[in-house]
């Protein structure tokens, strides 16, 4: 029965997914319908629900709800300006000095708020524009904006780590933090250089030096914001806290940075950021819960085997298996968003890039690089259509335009695969 049972837990969700029926219903009802072919009703609805408890039942997910209000907060207004100003002292003097402020911008900003979406849109809001009055081609100031708004979901903190730690089986979220950080400075590090290649050669021009003292009074605006970064990987790092501790230690921080020191909201507005939050930290709870019912059906029905059977009957050469699952992985997040894909994909996927060789760790960087490539690509691609709107270009012109950097992505995201080395030595060198 394992094999009809594999086919109608395929065939619901898909047929309720393309309904538009919501995916955490979809995921819970494609299981049950699945398990029923092989156990009794009562007993696939008791064993379901145990296991949609019991995946809720864990300490580390307190960092999600955390993090989430902390990025609540960061989004509420005064950082991006600041982040800006204090991009522009570090990319200032580089060929395409605004659209390299606006890659730094994003980097910061994306990693502090945690959404790649609230830093295309803050920053991108503020530099796509002035990027057109100095004379930059508009379509290529939103592929600069576009490319790199997604690093913000590798640079901790982010909760695309915690989701793929608990589905993986407890891989080292303070690991994977390292590792993203290290892969999301490569992938900004990258945006960079291909942009003041292609600044250079179009002639664009360099920002003029600001002044000592304008330095400073921008660096010392900006530094508050920026602590939070230092803080949470200075404090993973050298073992002062845990990644769970960390997100507490966040939600502090950014409360005083709110309310006390750049004062961009008055306190009462406490209680409509935990209202987000909790609405936020809600769907992602149910998915997770959804998720564990459907990774429990695949593992009883064997879909996890027969995917591996499957590839490692392709070929059993790690090059060319690794080389299968980037290209399945690209393929799902240019049609479903990161958590999601998280989820359904890493119990199916996990087992046959260990079995390969690969490292838990090395494989949850490579799961979340492509599937952030995916936000930026056609046809569901949420930055792709958010930034294209924010910088009132067609996202036809945006895709024309993103083209080198697509190949310049898919080059770090080989990188990244072939070479594990470049993402594990931070959390090694950790002790992780």
């Amino acid at each position: 029965m394992a094999g009809p049972a594999s086919l109608i837990l395929i065939a619901v969700f898909g047929v309720l997914a393309l309904l538009g029926i919501p995916l955490a219903v979809s995921l819970v009802a494609a299981a049950l319908s699945a398990v029923v072919l092989i156990a009794p009703f009562d007993m696939a609805l008791f064993t379901s629900a145990q296991k949609m408890l019991a995946s809720l039942d864990s300490f580390s997910l307190l960092a999600v709800p955390f993090f989430i209000l902390s990025g609540v907060m960061m989004n509420s207004g005064g950082i991006a300006v600041r982040l800006v100003n204090f991009a522009k002292l570090i990319a200032g003097r580089i060929p395409g000095s605004l659209a390299q402020t606006n890659i730094a911008g994003n980097m910061l900003f994306g990693c502090i708020s945690g959404s790649a979406i609230a830093a295309s849109t803050s920053i991108g809001g503020v530099m796509v524009p002035m990027q057109a009055e100095e004379g930059y081609d508009r379509d290529f100031a939103a592929a600069v904006n576009i490319a790199s708004a997604p690093t913000g979901m590798l640079i901790p903190p982010t909760t695309a780590f915690i989701i793929y730690s608990l589905v993986s089986g407890g891989t080292s979220i303070a690991a994977l933090f390292l590792a993203g950080a290290v892969a999301g400075t490569a992938w900004g590090l990258g945006m960079m250089t291909l942009t003041g290649l292609i600044a250079w050669k179009r002639g664009y021009r360099t920002s003029g030096w600001v002044g000592m003292r304008a330095a400073w009074q921008i660096t010392i605006e900006a530094l508050p914001s920026l602590m939070l970064i230092v803080i949470i990987i200075g404090g993973i790092m050298s073992g002062i806290f845990t990644a769970v501790e960390a997100s507490g230690i966040a939600v502090i921080y950014t409360m005083l940075l709110t309310f006390v020191i750049h004062r961009t909201r008055p306190p009462k507005a406490f209680f409509a950021f935990l209202v987000e939050t909790a609405q936020m930290t809600g769907t992602i709870m149910l998915l997770l819960a959804a998720s564990a019912a459907l990774s429990f059906t695949m593992a009883f029905t064997g879909i996890p085997a027969a995917v591996t059977a499957l590839i490692l009957g392709v070929s059993d050469n790690p090059i060319i298996v690794f080389l299968i699952i980037n290209a399945l992985l690209l393929v799902i997040g240019c049609f479903m968003d990161i958590g999601p894909a998280i989820l359904i994909f890493t119990p199916i996927l996990l087992p046959i890039f260990v079995k390969m060789g690969g490292d838990p760790i090395h494989f949850g960087v490579i799961m979340v690089f492509n599937l952030a490539i995916g936000t930026i690509t056609p046809p569901v691609g949420t930055g792709l259509f958010v930034g294209a709107s924010v910088a009132k270009v067609k996202v036809e012109r945006c895709i024309r335009a993103l083209g080198p950097y697509y190949i310049l992505l898919f080059a770090l995201l080989m990188l990244v695969t072939y070479w594990p080395a470049l993402t594990l030595w931070l959390p090694r060198h950790a002790g992780l």
